[in-house]
C-alpha cells in the first residue's frame, strides 16, 4: 500500500487545505467542535504533517476525524490559510476507501448515512425524505410527527407544496430523467463506488461483532450502529 500520507496528497481537498501550519492553535480555538468534544484540530493538522503511517492509521481509526460540524471557522482564521475542514474531508474519505472508518463507533455510522440520507438522494432526489423520518427511529418527533406521516398530502397541501406531484413545487416528485442524471453523477465521481465500499467494509464488520447483516435499517448491525454511544465522545 502506498504511504497514507501519498494518499491523502491525491485528494483535491487536501491539497486545497494543508499549506504550512505552525501549530498557533487559532483553529483550535474558534473550532465549535472542540468546545464539546475531545477534539483538537491543531493536533490532527500536526499529526498529519508527520506523515508517520502509523499515526495517521491511528486517526483514520479513531472517532476523532468524525467530530468535525465542517463548518469552515478553521479555514477563516488560520494565518496560513490551512483549511483543517478540508483535510478532515480528505481523512474521512481515505478511512472509507481503506475500511478503517469500521474501527470506530462514530465511523460506524457512514453507515447509517449512507442507508438514509444517501439511499434518499439517489432513489427520491432529497438528501432529507421525510417518510423516512419515522418515530420509531426519530422519538422526538412526537406523537404529532405520527398523525403527520398519515396525513402528507392533505398537510403539505395546506403549505402549498406539490407533494410527491408532477410538476413544480416544494416536494414534488423528481422526474426519472433528472434522477438517472443525479445517480450519473454519483457513478462518475465515485460516490456509487464509496457507497458500494461502505456497505462491503460494514458487512465484514457484522460478521466480525456476529450480528445480523441484511439491507436497509431493520436489522441487528444497522439498529445497533445507529443506537450506540459510549459516551466518551464530549468533554
Amino acid at each position: 500500500m502506498e504511504k497514507l500520507y501519498d494518499l491523502l496528497s491525491e485528494d483535491i481537498r487536501f491539497e486545497e487545505g494543508m499549506n504550512a501550519c505552525m501549530n498557533c492553535g487559532v483553529c483550535t480555538a474558534i473550532c465549535p467542535a472542540a468546545e464539546f468534544y475531545d477534539y483538537d484540530p491543531r493536533q490532527i493538522v500536526d499529526t498529519v504533517q508527520t506523515k508517520d503511517d502509523t499515526k495517521i492509521t491511528e486517526l483514520l481509526k479513531s472517532e476523532t476525524i468524525w467530530y468535525c460540524g465542517e463548518c469552515m471557522s478553521c479555514k477563516t482564521r488560520c494565518p496560513r490559510g490551512n483549511a483543517p475542514g478540508l483535510i478532515i474531508m480528505a481523512l474521512r474519505s481515505l478511512s472509507q476507501d481503506l475500511g478503517f472508518f469500521t474501527e470506530s463507533e462514530k465511523g460506524r455510522q457512514q453507515l447509517a448515512l449512507k442507508r438514509t440520507v444517501g439511499h434518499w438522494m439517489i432513489t427520491y432526489g432529497y438528501c432529507l425524505y421525510l417518510e423516512g423520518v419515522g418515530t420509531s427511529m426519530h422519538p422526538e418527533q412526537g406523537p404529532v410527527w405520527d398523525w403527520i406521516q398519515d396525513n402528507w398530502k392533505d398537510v403539505f397541501k395546506k403549505m402549498g407544496a406539490n407533494y410527491q406531484g408532477d410538476g413544480p413545487g416544494i416536494l414534488r416528485r423528481i422526474p426519472e430523467d433528472a434522477m438517472e442524471e443525479i445517480r450519473e453523477i454519483f457513478r462518475v465521481t465515485g460516490g456509487m463506488k464509496r457507497f458500494e465500499d461502505i456497505e462491503e467494509f460494514s458487512k465484514i464488520k457484522a460478521l466480525e461483532f456476529n450480528m445480523q447483516f441484511d439491507e436497509g435499517i431493520e436489522n441487528e448491525y444497522f439498529q445497533y450502529i445507529y443506537k450506540t454511544n459510549n459516551g466518551s465522545h464530549t468533554r
